[in-house]
């Protein structure tokens, strides 16, 4: 058989032997949160500020 034949053919022995695939998933919408579990506010982290750092003396100059 050429090439061409075979591959017009695979979907009928595909049909009798089935397929190892899983089925596909559902898509869309998501069910959101369960039914009964709590929710928690997001733990927070202390704010770290840099420190003002103090401006630079001048050298003086020597006369």
């Amino acid at each position: 058989m050429t090439p061409g034949r075979v591959a017009q053919a695979m979907g009928g022995v595909f049909a009798v032997i089935g397929t190892p695939a899983l089925p596909p998933k559902p898509r869309g919408k998501s069910p959101g949160w369960k039914a009964g579990k709590k929710r928690h506010r997001k733990n927070r982290c202390p704010i770290v500020k840099k420190t003002v750092t103090p401006p630079r003396k001048e050298a003086s100059v020597a006369v």
